[in-house]
């Protein structure tokens, strides 16, 4: 185990840090789910990102960085962070307000599902903005608020024991935050039509948003 805080105290939440295993387990429960916004994902992730140094932000057990062959992860939950070593991913303790990289250092930076999570959101992307090369992008997952399945995210957050906490997003509100942190050539596209214990087989992403309640933000810094 090679886990470092980055100099910083890390307050992890507790079900992250009590449920690491159950968290992870989801994915394979909702395996059509997790694949289609697997699929969506690659679609503005580069082919070989082993040639590119690149970041998970919030990166939980590991399952799209190691799947998507990003080498660095910064996660604040260590009983999910170990999960996330064991594939293979080179992880950090830390928070996403205050990164604890160099700046200017990743080609690649990307955030799946914890933006609604994360304290302050801009701020999290302004730190992304500050470790990415000029030149460098930023891919984004989230669920989308505005989408058709958002009311079904919202009213079941309360009893989710991850989810209690999020301030769920829309695709609208995140690009038009990256246009004010400069970042340009924003780009989206959309995947799960249903509810993800209804989905059967892996869902193809399509351009836009709205219909699809995961969807996945690019730009270029």
């Amino acid at each position: 185990m090679n886990l470092s805080s980055g100099g910083i105290l890390i307050k992890p939440w507790k079900a992250f840090e009590m449920h690491a295993e159950e968290y992870d387990a989801w994915y394979e429960k909702y395996k059509p789910a997790y694949e289609s916004e697997l699929l969506a994902l690659k679609t503005f992730t580069p082919e070989n990102p082993e040639n590119l140094k690149a970041l998970e932000v919030g990166a939980g057990t590991g399952r799209f960085a190691a799947s998507l062959g990003l080498s660095y992860g910064l996660e604040p939950a260590r009983a999910m962070a170990e999960i996330a070593e064991k594939r293979g991913i080179q992880m950090v303790l830390g928070v996403a307000e205050t990164l604890p990289f160099k700046r200017q250092s990743f080609d690649l930076v990307l955030i799946v599902a914890a933006l609604s999570l994360f304290k302050d959101p801009v701020q999290a992307l302004r730190e992304a903005a500050a470790v990415l090369k000029p030149g460098g992008k930023i891919v984004a997952g989230i669920l989308d608020r505005d989408s058709l399945h958002g009311d079904f995210y919202e009213a079941g957050k309360k009893e989710g024991k991850f989810s209690s906490e999020a301030k769920f997003l829309s695709s609208a509100e995140v690009s038009a935050w990256l246009t004010g942190l400069g970042f340009k050539e924003i780009k989206i596209c959309q995947t799960l039509y249903m509810q993800p214990e209804k989905i059967e087989h892996i869902e193809l992403p399509q351009k836009g948003s709205g219909t699809g309640s995961f969807a996945v933000i690019s730009a270029r810094k």
